[in-house]
């Protein structure tokens, strides 16, 4: 039996050349170099949108790249994710490249671009299964959102601890293993008993709309895609009772 020697298609991404062949990306601008950026963000390429911003920084001004090319880029991605199109790699390669491309661009702006806010995103003591709570970092950075990222297997008073020294909006938790998901009840606990009433969505495999709406603060985040209109729903003044009764049953 002959046994082939040919390996270059060990490391081929086949679902980025199948699938995104199938669905390319949409036109967002009609300007070149700005189009260009959006595909290199979609594409997943971090080199490539480095490459595409310093160009584009010759002539554009940098919040313009930002806002019509990198984010509207990422917004694909987000829509890929949506139909099932993309998985987590391509989001969190695509994420990279995006935030690659928004440093240069603060760089050239000589600050940092102004967040729309803070979220705490953790995955609940005990648990070391963080897919869900990448995804959310993601999204939510591509949205223009500060995420404190406290990592996996968080203590329970480290998480109440991190929210009362950063203030932010909205705190998010997953649990993919039902013997960790109790940490999330207790975490609402101890911040509602601090009168820090910020509204706190879980999610992940291990829990469900009754067990989170079984608490106070709790929103059931169904699909990681939810938490940047979440977020949103927030800044415009949405308590967690609202945030609940819109985006639970």
């Amino acid at each position: 039996m002959k046994y082939s020697t040919d390996t270059s298609g060990i490391f081929t991404r086949f679902d980025m050349e199948i699938e995104v062949t199938r669905r390319s990306i949409r036109r967002i601008s009609s300007d070149f170099a700005l189009q260009a950026i959006a595909d290199c963000v979609a594409d997943g390429d971090e080199e490539k949108t480095e490459e595409a911003v310093k160009e584009a920084l010759e002539q554009k001004d940098p919040l313009e790249i930002i806002h019509e090319g990198l984010i509207p880029g990422m917004n694909e991605v987000s829509r890929l994710w949506d139909e099932g199109v993309y998985f987590l790699p391509q989001v969190i390669l695509s994420s990279d490249a995006m935030m690659a491309g928004i440093k240069l661009c603060e760089q050239k702006l000589g600050k940092p671009l102004k967040k729309k806010g803070k979220i705490i995103t953790h995955t609940a003591e005990g648990d070391i299964h963080d897919i869900g709570q990448s995804i959310v970092n993601a999204l939510l950075n591509a949205d223009g959102f500060e995420v404190i990222n406290l990592g996996t297997d968080v203590p329970i008073d480290v998480v109440v601890e991190a929210c009362l020294a950063h203030k932010p909006i909205m705190l998010t938790g997953t649990a993919l293993m039902t013997t960790t998901m109790s940490a999330f009840p207790k975490i609402a606990a101890k911040l509602k008993s601090m009168n820090f009433n910020i509204p706190f969505v879980c999610g992940g495999g291990a829990v469900n709309e009754e067990f989170v709406t079984g608490f106070d603060l709790g929103i059931w985040g169904k699909e990681a895609s939810q938490a940047p209109a979440m977020a949103g729903d927030i800044l415009e003044g949405a308590h967690w009772q609202e945030l609940r009764s819109k985006w639970n049953g």
